[in-house]
């Protein structure tokens, strides 16, 4: 998924006076609509990090996105505060895992590359038995699934895949159809949609580090390991609404034509959108009731809906008007 341009509605400017720009918000503002791209380690599960991160920072609200087992280690996005609610829009994405395959008798390098090439695409999975979930067979898109590197038996795999997608049953999977069995010997998740960790993660010593920081008053480290949520929203279809309109949608009030400053090209009616203010806080996650067209070239009418507020009441005035939104009846 690639940001789309955005489309000129109109031009208004934001009131400095109310609100902030994501990078600019004090820390405890960072606290409250942070994102921690967590680098798990092997052991815990991802319950226990996300109530040992929520202990450390003193928070009330914590929570993660993309269940890793207590074996897997990697990248284990963790929302703070509001934030939790806008965690969903990174099932959106594609994830990227590496994985260590053990298969059970040796077989040409080229009867595996082959047996790889059929898993990519739509697949059909059973989830394991020990999952959580209902083990109905759905289907999950392989993106990209290849050999990077071989010793003996053991065989280093990269999967781009969608959300939802068992690496540990793809393997056992890989492992029938070549007719010798396989084994996830290890595995480690390298990226989730924009949050990449080549554009660096933090472990829990580096977020303790940064906490006891916090008491001689330098606040670099903890906003280096605290990003703010919108920094990761980037490649989500968005519209940006005028300083009147914030505080309605924050009451749950569908959003219309009269409130938009822009929006981005090529939405099309039910797709999920990002409300951002001027500044490029998100507000709210919304659904789109009309085309990107259909809203540039109308003067009036609803055009999105609001799935789930993430501002908080009173961060703007209650300063919209009646044709700009309309609470849902």
């Amino acid at each position: 998924m690639k940001p789309a341009s955005l489309v000129v509605v109109d031009e208004e400017p934001t009131d400095p006076g109310f609100g902030s720009q994501p990078d600019s918000r004090s820390l405890s503002e960072l606290l409250e609509y942070g994102i921690i791209p967590l680098d798990k380690p092997r052991g815990p599960t991802s319950h226990e990090v996300v109530a040992w991160v929520r202990r450390l920072l003193g928070v009330s609200k914590a929570g993660h996105s993309g269940t890793l087992d207590p074996a897997v280690s990697g990248l284990l996005p963790i929302g703070l505060g509001q934030a939790t609610k806008a965690l969903t829009l990174l099932l959106m994405f594609p994830k990227e895992y590496w994985a260590v395959m053990r298969i059970h008798s040796s077989v040409p390098r080229e009867a595996v590359d082959t047996c790889i090439k059929e898993f990519t695409g739509e697949i059909y999975q059973r989830p394991p038995q020990r999952s959580s979930v209902r083990r109905d067979i759905r289907t999950r898109t392989i993106y990209e699934l290849e050999v990077v590197e071989q010793e003996g038996n053991l065989f280093l795999v990269r999967c781009l895949c969608q959300a939802g997608t068992y690496v540990r049953k793809l393997v056992y999977d890989i492992g029938e159809v070549l007719g010798v069995g396989a084994t996830m010997v290890e595995l480690r998740r390298t990226k989730v949609g924009p949050i990449d960790e080549r554009e660096g993660l933090v472990n829990l010593h580096e977020l303790s580090y940064a906490k006891s920081r916090l008491e001689g008053g330098g606040e670099a480290a903890m906003r280096t390991a605290v990003r703010p949520v919108e920094r990761y929203l980037r490649d989500v279809r968005r519209v940006v609404i005028r300083d009147s309109a914030v505080d309605a949608i924050c009451h749950g009030a569908r959003l219309a034509i009269p409130g938009i400053l822009s929006l981005s090209e090529g939405i099309v009616k039910g797709d999920t959108t990002v409300i951002l203010t001027g500044k490029g806080e998100l507000v709210a996650i919304g659904e789109a009731l009309l085309t990107t067209e259909e809203i540039t070239g109308a003067q009036k009418g609803l055009a999105f809906s609001v799935r789930r507020v993430v501002m908080k009441l009173g961060t703007y005035p209650r300063l919209w008007k009646t044709e700009q939104l309309q609470k849902p009846s």
